[in-house]
């Protein structure tokens, strides 16, 4: 005998409701995540092609547009700078570079500034940081 089969599997419409309710909430999380504020300085570094890095051990320091230093993720001021690095400096088993990440928009009197500050706590050399350049034209002078 043959029953009848009144139960069918996948026969209702689904309602589209739910799935469009997850869509707004995660397009809505989304963009609560976008705004949320990125951890960091922010530097508008220059950029430059073909330059040599930094062959030995070197120590970074960053300087906003606005002249605040940043050191070990962390703004400091100049005298606690030069104490920190002369405590790198004596720690460190060879010489130093120094690196520093400068905004575009710093004058080259802080450049001076902090490299002077870097050659009275021990470190002689110091390099400008720079992004390397998008396109592969070449720059005439």
């Amino acid at each position: 005998m043959k029953f009848p089969r009144t139960a069918k599997i996948m026969g209702h419409q689904s309602d589209a409701a739910p799935y469009a309710a997850v869509f707004f909430l995660l397009v809505i999380f989304l963009l609560i995540a976008a705004l949320l504020p990125v951890p960091g300085v922010s530097l508008s570094l220059p950029s430059a092609d073909d330059l040599s890095g930094a062959g030995q051990p070197n120590i970074a320091v960053a300087i906003d547009s606005s002249g605040r230093l940043y050191f070990a993720n962390q703004m400091i001021t100049g005298a606690q700078l030069k104490t920190s690095l002369s405590n790198k400096v004596t720690h460190a088993s060879a010489p130093l570079t120094l690196i520093i990440e400068a905004d575009k928009t710093v004058s080259y009197d802080q450049l001076l500034q902090l490299t002077l500050l870097a050659r009275d706590a021990g470190i002689t050399n110091a390099l400008l940081a720079t992004l390397p350049r998008v396109s592969s034209a070449p720059v005439t002078p």
